[in-house]
């Protein structure tokens, strides 16, 4: 009587005495995951490993991490130029006081990311 894996055309081979399925990994292409792909990764790890599981061995889970990092990328290119006119930082600013221009430029990135980070990164289901 064959396996259910051999019905669905799966096969072994014989290692020792015991037999191995030959199982291979899904062809991978190169991703280009980011800083918020790879913490999403390790989000997704610590606090659902079953559904990380899932995905990696459906082999969904770079593609799945590649769209969440173009996604938190994205955001962040929307977010820091809205911030900034928000809270009055121009280019008139930066080239009178540029060490001003620079600390709040830096404090609306830490912003834009704060809420990347909320919003998309440490959050379950993002697309």
């Amino acid at each position: 009587m064959k396996s259910l894996f051999e019905q669905n055309g799966g096969t072994y081979t014989k290692v020792g005495d015991y037999y191995v399925p030959n199982i291979a990994a899904p062809d991978t292409r190169q991703y280009n995951i980011g800083k918020y792909g790879r913490l999403h990764k390790k989000f997704l790890k610590e606090n659902y490993p079953a559904y990380y599981s899932t995905l990696l061995m459906s082999g969904k889970l770079f593609d799945y991490l590649e769209k969440v990092d173009l996604r938190a990328k994205n955001e962040l290119d929307r977010l820091i130029p809205l911030l900034a006119g928000q809270q009055g930082v121009t280019e008139q600013l930066k080239a009178e006081n540029q060490l001003k221009w620079v600390g709040l430029m830096n404090n609306i990135k830490a912003q834009a990311e704060e809420i990347i980070y909320a919003e998309i990164v440490y959050e379950r289901e993002v697309i």
